[in-house]
């Protein structure tokens, strides 16, 4: 355990999923010991149950009344479950008759902020990354909607077919959430599908403070990936995707094996989730969350997701309290915290590209510096024509208004001088 990051410390504040909770452990647990298979019910009857009412009780939080809902391992291979239903839905002849079914380029739609996974999503499903179109985003991050319609506009106008369009609620590095609302308006005006990539904010649909103004027509999406292993705090891994239309992701991935998936079970045979799953062996990653969930209930997700929101508000005022020492690059929408730490020969420099160029330099040396100490850790990386920042992210339920006077307090012992 000494050589380990301690990814449960309140001071690390380096990744998306951190913390420890620990109902969600007992829950890991247990899971390990029972150590069964999710893809029939019979092998794991009270795990798909439990499955079952969890996933329904999401899609009811996002805004819809019915549907279907998987765990998959990792929002990345749960956005592959979007693109793929999507595509399924507008060319269900695909499925069996591949690339020469679809008489025309397929082409999607994501901000240039999104996360790398929507873009693998066109390699590995055979349309190529030159056909995952990037739609330029605003100065906080967020997609702009007449972007997107103008190149939609373009490409049908160049005999390629628009399909799917990717809407990032909580961006990974400034935490941004694209306008759900206009950008539903036109995949209505086109027929697109609508996914909702809320990985990383989805937890703020528990927040009736902050949901209005983050997720605000997140219910008209066609499908919405949610990772409760990252703002939720459930242990790794835990990672959910969800459907409008109940029978899309069993049409799309049902392969019928016979060996597996009888029909003529004593049971209801739709309770064998292995047939719409494209991996059919699936780790039991429901337990942690459903006992989690018993254990603060959906008022005390709401508590902890308000709480978070606090925690970094109260980072933001005290980053503007020292403009000498510290440069807020973008007010943030979520927990991602963007910031230069300006040292002592900077301070009374104007904030010029030149000044910048050098505080991007700095920011890598000064994380060296963390390391070495081993007191602090974030995450650092450039953006669009922005030189590396620090990007502090706080999502451990472990973390008080102190370790933030810690973390300003550490950045300034360790920088000053450089």
């Amino acid at each position: 355990m000494v050589y380990l990051t301690k990814a449960s410390h309140p001071h690390f504040f380096n990744q998306l999923s951190c913390g420890l909770d620990l109902v969600s452990m007992a829950g890991e647990w247990l899971t390990a010991t029972a150590n069964t298979n999710m893809f029939t019910y019979e092998i794991a009857p009270v795990f798909i149950l439990m499955e079952s009412v969890v996933l329904s009780k999401m899609r009811e939080i996002i805004g819809w009344d019915s549907g279907d809902s998987i765990l998959a391992p990792g929002g990345s291979i749960s956005n592959l479950y979007a693109f793929l239903s999507a595509r399924h839905s507008m060319f269900p002849g695909y499925k069996e008759k591949g690339l020469h079914f679809i008489k025309g380029q397929l082409v999607m739609f994501t901000s240039c902020e999104s996360h790398y996974s929507v873009k693998s999503c066109a390699s590995v499903c055979g349309l190529g990354t030159d056909h995952c179109i990037e739609v330029p985003a605003d100065s906080r991050g967020k997609m702009i909607p007449s972007e997107l319609e103008k190149l939609i506009v373009e490409h049908k106008s160049k005999g390629n077919i628009p399909f799917f369009v990717n809407c990032t609620a909580g961006t990974t590095v400034f935490g941004a959430f694209d306008p759900i609302h206009e950008i539903a308006d036109i995949c209505k005006k086109y027929k697109l599908w609508l996914h909702v990539d809320a990985a990383w904010g989805g937890g703020l649909l528990f927040s009736r403070k902050y949901r209005p103004t983050r997720l605000d027509g997140i219910e008209r999406a066609d499908s919405v990936t949610w990772n409760p292993h990252k703002l939720m705090g459930t242990l790794l891994q835990c990672s959910t995707v969800h459907f409008k239309d109940k029978m899309v992701l069993t049409s799309c991935n049902t392969m019928s094996a016979d060996y597996l998936f009888m029909q003529d079970k004593l049971y209801d045979v739709r309770y064998d989730t292995g047939d719409k799953v494209i991996q059919c062996g699936r780790h039991n990653d429901i337990f942690k969350l459903w006992l989690q969930w018993r254990a603060k209930g959906t008022e005390g997700f709401e508590q902890h997701m308000d709480r978070l929101m606090e925690l970094s508000e109260y980072m933001v005022k005290k980053i503007k309290s020292m403009p000498d020492k510290y440069y807020l690059i973008v007010e943030p929408e979520m927990m991602n915290i963007s910031f230069w730490y300006i040292p002592k020969r900077l301070r009374m420099m104007p904030h010029t590209s030149e000044r910048i160029k050098i505080l991007g330099e700095i920011v890598p040396k000064l994380k060296g510096r963390m390391m070495e100490a081993g007191t602090l850790m974030i995450g650092y990386q450039p953006q669009g024509n922005l030189p590396n920042f620090f990007r502090n992210i706080i999502s451990n339920a472990a973390v008080r208004s102190e370790d933030i006077d810690f973390l300003l307090a550490e950045l300034d012992r360790l920088g000053q001088d450089l």
